[in-house]
């Protein structure tokens, strides 16, 4: 039996110890987020309607998008036992320059439409937390204020750095001229985006009626409504401009067809090439063939994505052609991967299977919407954390050690033979 008494006060107090409460809102509703998932959720309350589904949705049924997160959930991990890993390193070597993380911020087109701290924001938080930060051609800030932007943090053991990502344009010499100005503002690594000769069909931005300059309609009153901070920012910040586009007017999808060549070849692939001092990669690559003919050219590395589901829906997953890829192309070829990435297991998976490195897109936009600034460093922590936790139960202390024996790809989507296909003809017949 056990003995019964009265509460001693002195115990009580011993177990009830009450948090502080935090006063600062955006603090406490950052710190609430455990997951990138949260921040979307928070970023879904506080961001119109328009703008959110810009930078959540995809091309047509979204299935790319769907399928490639789903790759990432259908992993399973193999750790070894007995393996102390009490100090995790995280860094790595990428491009000829460090980074703290095995991942970069990828190029995110009208981010300032998100949120009015934009690049800025992601830049510096990514100098901060020592990985590369990348601008888009549509980027909404100057790539010399990126730039300055990166400068701005004071410089860590590992120093931030910037990449470009390029279209390459019907007006060619804007292109060219951008290639300059990145050269010139010290970007090290050039992105020569492949996978959009046009826009893809998005129709969340279609029904949304979401353009540049934003539409004003009734439904974007109301719905803006509950979320006055969102236009007190927008219409109290400099006015909305872009990196490359001295025009604008449309919407993205209309913006992107007027500008973007669908013409582009290895010729212009060259003519980059010739211009640019540092880095060259290759960005969009979706089959083992364009990987290896890539390689063998002499570019510096190539990333797989099919920019996010964006573009071709139902277009290959990322993460399922990784394997494919570095078993052709051989493991000491640069190769990258971006798409659906929302965890940091989906990350140590990544280079378990042979990436060099991964980029993440949404994941820092649903940050900078939840927060800023802040939030870009709250999505970082969370995915900083994540990787460190999963290398250590797996029992592995430095990204190196990682290895595709840690990790098997469960199968969902298994392409059919040409005999499986025979088979189901002649039962029809």
């Amino acid at each position: 039996m056990v003995t019964r008494q009265l509460p001693q006060v002195g115990e009580l107090l011993e177990l009830m110890q009450f948090k502080k409460p935090d006063l600062n809102l955006k603090r406490r509703r950052l710190e609430s987020a455990l997951t990138i998932d949260d921040l979307r959720l928070i970023a879904k309350r506080r961001t119109p309607k328009a703008a959110f589904d810009y930078t959540d949705g995809a091309a047509e049924g979204e299935l790319s998008l769907a399928r490639a997160r789903q790759a990432f959930r259908d992993i399973e991990f193999h750790p070894d036992v007995l393996r102390p890993a009490a100090n995790v390193d995280t860094s790595t070597t990428i491009l000829g320059g460090p980074s703290a993380l095995p991942f970069g911020i990828a190029p995110t087109g009208f981010t300032r439409l998100m949120q009015t701290e934009g690049e800025s924001a992601g830049a510096g938080a990514a100098a901060a937390a020592g990985i590369p930060f990348t601008l888009s051609t549509l980027g909404t800030t100057s790539i010399e204020d990126v730039k300055a932007a990166t400068v701005r943090e004071p410089r860590g053991p590992i120093p931030g750095r910037n990449w470009f990502q390029l279209y390459v344009m019907r007006d060619r010499d804007i292109s060219y001229g951008l290639v300059e100005r990145a050269a010139k503002a010290g970007f090290d690594t050039l992105q020569f985006t492949v996978d959009t000769p046009i826009a893809g069909a998005r129709l969340r931005d279609k029904r949304n009626g979401f353009s540049i300059p934003p539409q004003l309609t009734v439904g974007t009153i109301v719905n803006a409504i509950p979320r006055p901070w969102w236009w007190i920012d927008f219409l109290t910040t400099p006015k909305l401009e872009f990196a490359s586009l001295s025009t604008t007017g449309g919407t993205v999808g209309e913006l992107l067809n007027a500008a973007m060549d669908p013409t582009i070849s290895y010729d212009d692939l060259d003519v980059i090439r010739s211009m640019w001092p540092g880095k060259l990669v290759v960005k969009g690559v979706q089959n083992v063939e364009d990987s290896t003919r890539l390689i063998d050219a002499g570019v510096d590395g190539i990333i797989l994505s099919n920019h996010g589901g964006r573009q071709l829906d139902r277009a290959p997953i990322p993460f399922h052609l990784l394997p494919h890829v570095v078993r052709e192309v051989g493991k000491d070829a640069t190769v990258m991967v971006d798409t659906g990435i929302m965890n940091g297991a989906d990350i140590v998976a990544s280079v378990a299977l042979g990436a060099k490195f991964t980029l993440i897109g949404r994941a820092y936009l649903y940050g900078l919407m939840a927060g800023g600034r802040a939030g870009v460093d709250r999505t970082i922590e969370i995915l900083r954390t994540e990787i460190e936790r999963t290398m250590a139960l797996l029992g592995v202390s430095h990204l190196d050690e990682l290895e595709p024996r840690h990790v098997t790809q469960l199968a969902r989507l298994v392409p059919v033979s040409a005999s499986t296909a025979q088979a189901a003809a002649a039962l029809d017949a």
